[in-house]
């Protein structure tokens, strides 16, 4: 797999910087859909798609920055910080950024309704999830551990599978073969989807949706960390629960909760 999808004069174009804007592009195109269904603004969500974007890859990169400064970044000029075409960017980080943009948003702007809102953009998330690791596997990060299976893949020499796993024993141009967990993450993702967007014309009360996809996604990701092979050993709680466990462990009562809360209020009604 090459990460480079072409080059225009001097400036490479990654494929995973592709896949991402497609992300957010098919995102916020599905979003907005639901958004006219639901007669909300469409000024509102015009709007709010602009601080997503910007708040979400702002967030992102600079959670990867964070988590990796002594590996990666400590002795780096700061434009090696600001440059993620080829990778570098972290879902929770976007995640988090997007999240406050979207509150910011609707505490300036007044009597918009957050919850319907949030259902709104909630099937989208995992869509566009679901790109961006599409762009991972590109890119050859996130990658699995070892494995012999009959659908392992295996990575270019000098792509970071190959650097922290090594060569395959009989091939010294690829890495050992792993578990594409992009893939798997990437499938989980649109599962995830197709649940939500069904459950968005069928939902009883405002962040229903939104709840459940919080508690949905911190399933998804806890069970597909346990084929990750991408983390170091100081990164883990307890020598076993690795960083995106983590974070489930933190988002998966959140959502419950959100649920438990809201699901007495009544569907609100959209502003004019």
């Amino acid at each position: 797999m090459d990460s480079i999808a072409f080059k225009i004069g001097g400036f490479t174009i990654y494929w995973y910087g592709i896949l991402v804007a497609g992300g957010f592009l098919a995102g916020l195109w599905t979003a907005s859909r639901r958004c006219v269904l639901d007669k909300l603004d469409g000024k509102v969500i015009s709007d709010l798609g602009v601080w997503i974007i910007l708040a979400g890859m702002i967030g992102a990169r600079a959670m990867h920055v964070v988590t990796y400064w002594e590996e990666q970044y400590a002795d780096q000029p700061l434009s090696h910080l600001l440059d993620f075409r080829g990778g570098g960017l972290v879902f929770h980080g976007g995640f988090i950024g997007a999240a406050l943009a979207v509150i910011l948003y609707v505490r300036l702007h007044g009597k918009q309704p957050l919850w319907k809102i949030a259902d709104a953009f909630a099937p989208s998330i995992p869509l566009g999830h679901a790109l961006g690791r599409l762009g991972c596997l590109m890119t050859g990060c996130c990658f699995g551990t070892a494995c012999d299976l009959p659908w392992a893949i295996h990575f270019p020499a000098h792509s970071p599978a190959f650097t922290a796993l090594g060569q395959a024993p009989t091939d010294a141009a690829h890495s050992l073969y792993v578990h594409p967990t992009q893939i798997y993450s990437a499938l989980l993702n649109v599962a995830l989807y197709g649940g939500l967007a069904w459950l968005y014309r069928h939902k009883r009360f405002d962040g229903q949706v939104f709840g459940l996809y919080l508690a949905g996604y911190s399933i998804n990701r806890f069970v597909v960390e346990f084929f990750r092979g991408d983390y170091q050993a100081e990164q883990l709680w307890f020598g076993w629960v690795k960083p995106g466990q983590q974070l489930s462990l933190f988002l998966l009562p959140i959502g419950i909760a959100l649920i438990i809360l809201l699901r007495r209020r009544p569907l609100a009604r959209p502003v004019a």
